[in-house]
Protein backbone atom coordinates (compact mmCIF):
# COMPACT_ATOMS: atom_id res chain seq x y z
CA UNK A 1 0.00 0.00 0.00
CA UNK A 2 2.88 2.45 0.61
CA UNK A 3 3.50 5.27 3.18
CA UNK A 4 2.64 8.78 2.12
CA UNK A 5 5.58 10.59 4.30
CA UNK A 6 3.83 13.81 2.92
CA UNK A 7 0.19 13.45 4.00
CA UNK A 8 -0.87 15.78 6.60
CA UNK A 9 -0.09 15.41 10.20
CA UNK A 10 -3.03 14.93 13.12
CA UNK A 11 -2.53 14.98 16.53
CA UNK A 12 -3.62 11.25 18.27
CA UNK A 13 -3.99 10.29 22.10
CA UNK A 14 -2.04 7.31 22.81
CA UNK A 15 -1.23 5.76 26.70
CA UNK A 16 2.36 4.48 26.38
CA UNK A 17 4.67 3.57 29.44
CA UNK A 18 6.16 7.06 30.84
CA UNK A 19 9.42 5.62 32.02
CA UNK A 20 9.63 4.35 28.28
CA UNK A 21 8.24 7.98 26.80
CA UNK A 22 11.29 9.40 28.90
CA UNK A 23 13.90 7.36 28.40
CA UNK A 24 13.02 7.46 24.12
CA UNK A 25 12.90 11.35 24.84
CA UNK A 26 16.26 11.68 26.35
CA UNK A 27 17.27 9.50 23.01
CA UNK A 28 15.79 11.68 20.43
CA UNK A 29 14.82 14.78 19.68
CA UNK A 30 11.53 14.40 18.15
CA UNK A 31 9.73 11.58 19.63
CA UNK A 32 6.54 11.91 17.02
CA UNK A 33 8.98 11.20 13.90
CA UNK A 34 10.57 8.93 15.45
CA UNK A 35 7.19 6.52 16.39
CA UNK A 36 6.44 7.54 12.88
CA UNK A 37 9.05 6.03 11.11
CA UNK A 38 8.96 2.89 13.94
CA UNK A 39 5.14 2.48 13.45
CA UNK A 40 5.61 2.81 9.01
CA UNK A 41 8.12 -0.07 9.72
CA UNK A 42 5.53 -1.93 11.36
CA UNK A 43 2.88 -1.29 8.57
CA UNK A 44 5.21 -2.29 5.73
CA UNK A 45 6.13 -5.56 7.34
CA UNK A 46 2.60 -6.32 8.29
CA UNK A 47 1.71 -5.50 4.89
CA UNK A 48 4.92 -8.02 3.12
CA UNK A 49 3.77 -10.60 5.60
CA UNK A 50 0.33 -10.16 4.58
CA UNK A 51 1.27 -10.76 0.88
CA UNK A 52 3.77 -13.48 1.55
CA UNK A 53 0.57 -15.28 3.30
CA UNK A 54 -1.44 -14.89 0.23
CA UNK A 55 1.01 -15.98 -2.15
CA UNK A 56 2.08 -18.73 -0.08
CA UNK A 57 -1.91 -19.94 -0.26
CA UNK A 58 -2.00 -19.05 -4.04
CA UNK A 59 0.63 -21.48 -4.55
CA UNK A 60 -1.35 -24.24 -2.02
CA UNK A 61 -4.34 -23.82 -3.98
CA UNK A 62 -2.45 -23.76 -7.75
CA UNK A 63 -0.71 -27.02 -6.43
CA UNK A 64 -4.02 -28.45 -5.14
CA UNK A 65 -5.63 -27.96 -8.30
CA UNK A 66 -3.04 -29.63 -10.69
CA UNK A 67 -3.34 -32.41 -8.53
CA UNK A 68 -6.97 -32.92 -8.59
CA UNK A 69 -6.90 -32.56 -12.31
CA UNK A 70 -3.71 -34.99 -12.66
CA UNK A 71 -5.24 -37.60 -10.06
CA UNK A 72 -8.98 -36.82 -9.90
CA UNK A 73 -10.35 -35.80 -6.29
CA UNK A 74 -9.44 -37.60 -3.01
CA UNK A 75 -13.00 -37.51 -2.00
CA UNK A 76 -14.48 -39.17 -5.13
CA UNK A 77 -13.62 -42.70 -3.89
CA UNK A 78 -15.90 -41.79 -0.84
CA UNK A 79 -18.64 -40.24 -3.01
CA UNK A 80 -21.96 -42.21 -2.49
CA UNK A 81 -23.43 -40.25 -5.48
Amino acid sequence: MGYDGAAPKRPVNMTLNEGLVRQARSITSNLSETVENLLAGFVAGAEANAAQRAQQLADHIAANDAFVARHGSLADEFSIL
